[in-house]
């Protein structure tokens, strides 16, 4: 089977437009969560995450060429982010070698809320119309591959685009994760209690819910490495189920647990070659409580351990994406990033949560991902 590296990168986020813009922000623990007064997304004040929609404007229509028509802003946040990751490699999406995956829990829900009335046509809310179009952007000659499954979407994606390159089926696949605010599904997290009054806490023992964020990040994987001298290789991964509930995680951490322990014996690793794990993090109280439980029962304990969600909110189908990114960075770096919130630990088990930016020796990481209906995802990193 062909080996999979992560070749180039982009995030753009509240943060920044950059990859690095956003690391340069994170490293020094400034966080993208600030509160908002934005009427036709919440009729209160909200904490959130967002994308400035002044830049993206300015800097979409530098690429963009006219004739490609009228598009909503996540199709804006995709077409540049995946411009920009393509600009570091001599990879086109023409050719019929590179795949296109698309991830995103909610699309342009904001169509549904009428902002591009008699502008653009309904059916752009459906997410395979929504990648069509996207893909025609770049000449990309075939439907993309749109993995919609609740938050674990990013890091399911990767898993995916991995298993096209090892089976020989593709040779790069371009991987993009993308979602926006809306009034959708910031009065859905509302309904359900979910939403922090003030910036998320992960694990934290006073913490109170999420904070939603909008971003787009795309990641290239390619069977081939890149010039660099440290490359980062996708080793195993695996997502599951554990069927408990709609909304919340099982009590036991079973799903999160499965797709580790798949995930560390498709990588032939142990839990002591781990070096770093980019949990989750929400800052719920059932899910960072099952994570301790999941991680205790993978002996994952000891291990330094951060959420992002401080940084850049809670974005949904690009969480997988982004998170990923800021993870491989770390591995390159040789850098822990401090997991913003926390101020005592509030889960049951011991985790040992990075509290200070520092310097580590890395050379491999975990990323863990869950979401609604019980979906769980895991995947390993290496740097080689």
């Amino acid at each position: 089977m062909h080996p999979v590296y992560a070749i180039a990168d982009n995030m753009i986020t509240s943060l920044g437009f950059t990859t690095q813009e956003n690391i340069t922000k994170i490293n020094q623990e400034i966080s993208g969560v600030h509160q908002h007064q934005i009427e036709h997304i919440s009729p209160t004040p909200f904490y959130g995450s967002l994308v400035d929609n002044k830049e993206l404007n300015n800097q979409f229509n530098t690429i963009s060429a006219t004739e490609h028509g009228k598009n909503t802003k996540l199709e804006k946040l995709f077409i540049l982010s995946i411009h920009k990751a393509l600009s570091k490699t001599d990879i086109k999406l023409s050719d019929p070698n590179t795949l296109l995956i698309l991830s995103s829990t909610k699309g342009s829900i904001d169509i549904l809320e009428g902002a591009y009335k008699n502008q653009l046509p309904d059916n752009r809310l459906d997410m395979g119309t929504m990648a069509k179009h996207i893909g025609a952007y770049f000449g990309y000659p075939r439907p993309p591959i749109v993995v919609s499954n609740a938050c674990i979407s990013g890091v399911l994606a990767q898993i995916i685009g991995a298993r096209y390159i090892r089976s020989g089926q593709a040779d790069h696949v371009v991987v993009a994760g993308g979602d926006i605010s809306s009034a959708f599904t910031v009065s859905g997290f509302q309904s359900l209690k979910a939403i922090s009054d003030d910036r998320c806490k992960p694990y934290d023992e006073n913490r109170a819910g999420i904070n939603l964020g909008e971003a787009c990040a795309t990641v290239l994987l390619s069977k081939q490495p890149n010039n660099l001298n440290e490359q980062i290789r996708l080793l195993g991964g695996a997502s599951s189920n554990d069927a408990n509930h709609i909304s919340g995680p099982s009590r036991t951490g079973e799903g999160l647990y499965i797709a580790i322990e798949k995930s560390l014996k498709a990588s032939s690793y142990s839990a002591t070659d781990i070096d770093y794990i980019s949990a989750h993090g929400t800052a719920t109280l059932y899910n960072d409580e099952m994570e301790s439980k999941a991680f205790a029962r993978t002996n994952l304990l000891d291990v330094p351990t951060n959420s992002l969600k401080g940084y850049f909110g809670h974005t949904l189908g690009a969480a997988g994406v982004t998170e990923s990114i800021v993870a491989m960075n770390s591995l390159r770096k040789n850098r822990l990033y401090k997991s913003l919130g926390l101020e005592k630990l509030g889960v049951s088990n011991p985790m040992t949560i990075i509290t200070n930016t520092e310097d580590k020796q890395l050379n491999t990481c975990l990323k863990t991902a869950s979401g609604f209906g019980g979906c769980n995802a895991a995947l390993v990193f290496q740097k080689i």
